[in-house]
């Protein structure tokens, strides 16, 4: 029996986030309205969803010796997270990010790793046995590229399910994708992940079946207010989302990814697993700040019931 449902290979970056009427031009100062201060980090909110899904978590995390970071243990302490591997680097800033919300529901953001940078992969290895006593290894690229592929080749060495979420997208080192079971990009990053520009024409399921053919044993791209498309083998299914009123879609994809993990560990099947993964993004993107917006299995029941497809 192992101990833990889901490992994620972590990251903590406090998102400051304001309102704004359009984007701003070069040289202009935009009055935004709506300022909020939200700890986050894609690997930190994809812990507490799947926490707050009612999994048992640990995470390899990277913070400052700031104000941030202080922040970011108080969050991991409130949410029952274990800070066993949480290394607090000295002289080096926490992570931070800088969110514009649009009128209409979308979102840009700048990005400062900060700390999140000084993931290694002998940390990684530090955590050895709490990845060999999961079920589910879980790892994003808010970190670098080789303590993300440390974490995937010891979660295959142990037998554990391996998922990325490409986020944010880069191109990664040949051969990475082969140590994972479930590759989770949004539409764009499923662009730039095989090196197409951000805006290219190719249909979502050619993306997917290009990805698929790198290594992974599974593709689910997700795709916003259209829900998830997965793409494996022999398998091809579009998942649509509950129509809902977006206020804020920034923690909405780690939101996804939590639920996925969390629901597989449990041994639910991809389907079921990306079916209420695709609720749990809409219910995160209809509310304002991300972990605010990160359900809890009540609440989540509650939601579907509420928008059934």
């Amino acid at each position: 029996m192992r101990k833990n449902d889901v490992f994620v290979v972590g990251s903590f970056v406090m998102g400051l986030t304001i309102r704004v009427p359009r984007s701003p031009v070069p040289g202009e100062t935009l009055m935004g309205t709506g300022f909020d201060l939200g700890p986050g980090g894609k690997g930190l909110n994809l812990a507490i969803a799947a926490v707050r899904a009612g999994a048992s978590v640990s995470q390899i995390l990277c913070i400052g010796q700031d104000l941030f970071g202080e922040k970011a243990m108080q969050i991991i302490k409130q949410e029952n997270l274990s800070a066993q591997y949480v290394h607090q680097v000295k002289g080096i800033h926490t992570g931070c990010g800088f969110v514009t919300l649009l009128p209409s529901g979308e979102n840009t953001i700048v990005l400062d790793a900060g700390a999140n940078q000084w993931m290694a992969p002998d940390l990684v290895r530090d955590a050895e046995a709490a990845i060999a006593d999961s079920r589910v290894v879980v790892a994003q690229l808010e970190v670098p590229n080789d303590a993300v592929e440390t974490a995937l080749q010891l979660g295959r060495r142990h037998g554990c399910l391996t998922m990325l979420n490409p986020a944010p997208a880069r191109r990664l080192p040949d051969g990475l994708l082969q140590y994972v079971d479930i590759l989770t990009p949004n539409e764009t990053e499923a662009r730039l992940l095989l090196g197409l520009p951000p805006d290219d024409g190719t249909p979502t399921e050619d993306l997917a079946q290009q990805l698929l053919a790198l290594g992974p044993g599974a593709v689910v791209v997700t795709r916003g207010k259209l829900g998830a498309l997965l793409v494996t083998a022999n398998q091809v299914e579009s998942i649509p989302a509950p129509s809902i009123q977006t206020v804020d879609p920034t923690g909405a994809g780690d939101c996804f990814n939590g639920l996925v993990a969390s629901q597989l560990a449990r041994g639910k099947s991809l389907i079921d697993a990306v079916r209420r993964a695709v609720h749990g993004g809409a219910y995160c993107a209809g509310k304002l700040g991300v972990i605010n917006g990160l359900p809890t299995t009540s609440e989540l029941d509650e939601f579907i019931n509420q928008h059934r497809l």
